[in-house]
This record gives C-alpha cells, sequence and structure tokens, in this order.
C-alpha cells in the first residue's frame, strides 16, 4: 500500500520553544491515524503543516496534493446557504452540483441544501463542514478535533457518521484530538505527542464495533494515559 504522509525529522521551534522535535511518521493511504495528546503538545501545529498552512523549520514532508481540513469549528460562510458552503471554490456546473448533493445526502442533510448556517445545530454545521470535506475527494483527510464543541451523544453520532464516511471513499484520516477513547474507538493506530516528541505509535488491536467495557480497550486507554503523563 502506498503512503500518504511521510515525515522525517520535522522540526517547528517558536521563539526559543521547540514545539515538534525531529518528528518521524508514515501514515499509508487508507489508514486512519488518531493524534494525542494535551494542549500545547503540537498535534495542532503537526496538522497545520500537514495541510500546508505553515511550514517545517527542518525536515520533510510529503503528503498527496488532495487533501482536506475540517477544524473544531465548522468556519462556514454566514451569507452563503449550505449547499453554497459545500460547493465554494469549486467551479460551477451540473456534476459539481450533483457531487455536493451526494455528498450533503451522505451527512444526512439532503433536506438542508437552502438553509442559512445560522439554522442549523452545532452537529449539523459539522456535517456540512464533512461533506465540503468530502465534495473534494481527498486523498487525505485531516480532521483537527472537530467533535470537541459538540454534546456528548452529538459527538457519538458524528464519530459513527466519519467511521462510515471513511469506509466509503477511503482516504487517509488523520484525527487531532485530546480524547482516548475517541482516538479508540475510531483509529487503526494511535499516537500519542508529548513535549514535541512522538512517545507512542501503536496499532488498535480492539475488534471492532469497539466497546470501552471490553478489556481490551480498558487496557489500551491506561497505556495511552500513562504515555499522556494522566495517570490512568
Amino acid at each position: 500500500m502506498s503512503t500518504a504522509i511521510q515525515l522525517n525529522g520535522l522540526t517547528r521551534t517558536f521563539d526559543t520553544r521547540s514545539v515538534l522535535d525531529g518528528i518521524d511518521l508514515t501514515v499509508r493511504r487508507g489508514e486512519f491515524l488518531a493524534l494525542l495528546g494535551a494542549s500545547g503538545s503540537g498535534k495542532t501545529t503537526l496538522l497545520r503543516i500537514l495541510a500546508g498552512l505553515d511550514r517545517p523549520d527542518a525536515g520533510t514532508v510529503l503528503v498527496p496534493r488532495a487533501r482536506t481540513v475540517v477544524f473544531q469549528e465548522p468556519r462556514l460562510i454566514p451569507s452563503q446557504r449550505v449547499l453554497g458552503n459545500v460547493t465554494i471554490g469549486l467551479p460551477r456546473g451540473t456534476r459539481t452540483r450533483a457531487t455536493a448533493l451526494a455528498a450533503l445526502g451522505e451527512v444526512g442533510l439532503a433536506a438542508h441544501i437552502r438553509a442559512w448556517p445560522a439554522t442549523l445545530s452545532g452537529g449539523e454545521a459539522q456535517r456540512v463542514a464533512l461533506a465540503r470535506a468530502l465534495v473534494r475527494e481527498p486523498e487525505l483527510l485531516l480532521l483537527d478535533e472537530p467533535f470537541a464543541a459538540l454534546d456528548a451523544l452529538t459527538r457519538l453520532r458524528m464519530q459513527d457518521l466519519v467511521a462510515d464516511l471513511r469506509e466509503r471513499h477511503h482516504p487517509a484520516v488523520l484525527l487531532v484530538t485530546h480524547d482516548v477513547d475517541e482516538a479508540i474507538r475510531l483509529a487503526d493506530r494511535v499516537a500519542v505527542l508529548r513535549d514535541g516528541k512522538l512517545v507512542t505509535d501503536e496499532p488498535v488491536a480492539v475488534a471492532r464495533p469497539r466497546d470501552p467495557g471490553d478489556p481490551e480497550f480498558a487496557a489500551l486507554r491506561r497505556r495511552l494515559l500513562t504515555d499522556l503523563g494522566v495517570g490512568s
């Protein structure tokens, strides 16, 4: 299987603080990697570099050109209806509209194409953001804590939606999160970033569907919490 992300010796420094310190990381096409870390650990900086929104001070970064980002905030344009938000920046035409309508159908918003962003719930707005990412047919989908602002039930539903969309579209996915259970529930691999270094990178060998009550799930949670430096 070919590679979607290849990082070698990635370093990023702000002032005198090393935020990323010699990161080596490989993610295969179609693979789902969750990146855990406390606030300030460098995980969002890493995602921004992968997205092309920041540059490293040293090291190499290889990523596909077809990549999209879903942020914690949906970042919808208030003056555009839902369909306009999904197609923004794309060529106008029948094909773009059809692709956008299909993407909105996949995220359960086919009936909301003419809705204004202000009328959407938090979960609906994030579904629009996901549809906007999908319509660009990315080889790499970057998720920057996209469910952090949602209530617990909506968060679980959105996790299920992302898992389903990943199975249907097969992009490589990198999810930045601080939620250990979310990482285990969704990912093929989990990496832990701590003090600018990757201290853990291991496969999630827990049978699906993944239940937090499963002993293997609980054991992995304990290991990851220890690696994060927060105990069990």
